[in-house]
């Protein structure tokens, strides 16, 4: 006959190694900081993980004091080791701050990406086109870089610059919310210095208006006839 006491006994032992699973996945939640949790934000694909060191170095940051109101409450939040929760998403004080966070972070960020480290991350971004492809026919699918048209604040928002073309296009709607500032106006053109085997080679692809075959005259040669 079996034990009763070893079924017991099983099932206490399984509803341990579940407590301590759930212990576990909760340890590695909370291990994701404010960074890690702003990041995976839907919209934020375009942003590289900054690191606490580079932050931390205020050498980095010189200059932005005067550019983020709350600054060093700002920065205490963007190394703060837990994301906000949904209490706080519905409190103003903290969306304020919040804010200034993100402006602090995002200016960082423009810095950020221009250094080895950065470069390095972003360029795995771009050749696995996480950052979109160019919109133009022409270019077939050319992948894109994200730049800025200002490096102000709340001047313009974030676009892509394609290296093919040459061109600048706005972005899918969901990155309507991201300033261009965050990446600023030398990006792509840093990224691309920095790894020449990125340039693509030139496009000499170009849509030639035609009607049943026939190529359209240009108006200034029509009137010269």
């Amino acid at each position: 006959m079996e034990d009763p006491n070893c079924k017991s006994n099983s099932a206490e032992e399984l509803t341990l190694n579940e407590d301590e699973e759930e212990e576990e996945e909760e340890e590695e939640v909370s291990e994701d900081g404010w960074v890690q949790w702003f990041c995976s934000l839907e919209g934020h694909e375009f942003f590289a993980e900054v690191s606490d060191e580079y932050i931390e170095d205020s050498f980095n940051l010189y200059g932005l004091k005067t550019k983020v109101p709350h600054y060093r409450e700002a920065l205490e939040l963007i190394l703060s080791g837990s994301p906000p929760d949904e209490e706080d998403l519905q409190d103003e004080t903290y969306l304020e701050l919040y804010q200034a966070a993100t402006d602090l972070y995002g200016l960082s960020h423009a810095r950020f990406i221009q250094s080895a480290p950065g470069l390095a991350i972003m360029r795995e971004k771009y050749l696995s086109g996480q950052f979109g492809f160019c919109p133009r026919v022409m270019c077939e699918r050319q992948h894109v870089i994200p730049v800025g048209m200002s490096e102000e604040l709340r001047t313009s928002r974030v676009k892509v610059f394609c290296p093919r073309c040459e061109d600048v296009y706005i972005p899918k709607q969901k990155y309507a919310d991201v300033d261009g500032a965050y990446f600023g106006l030398s990006f792509p053109h840093i990224l691309l210095q920095s790894y020449p085997d990125l340039y693509p080679s030139a496009s000499v692809a170009k849509y030639v208006p035609k009607i049943y075959g026939f190529k359209i005259h240009n108006k200034e040669t029509t009137k010269a006839i």
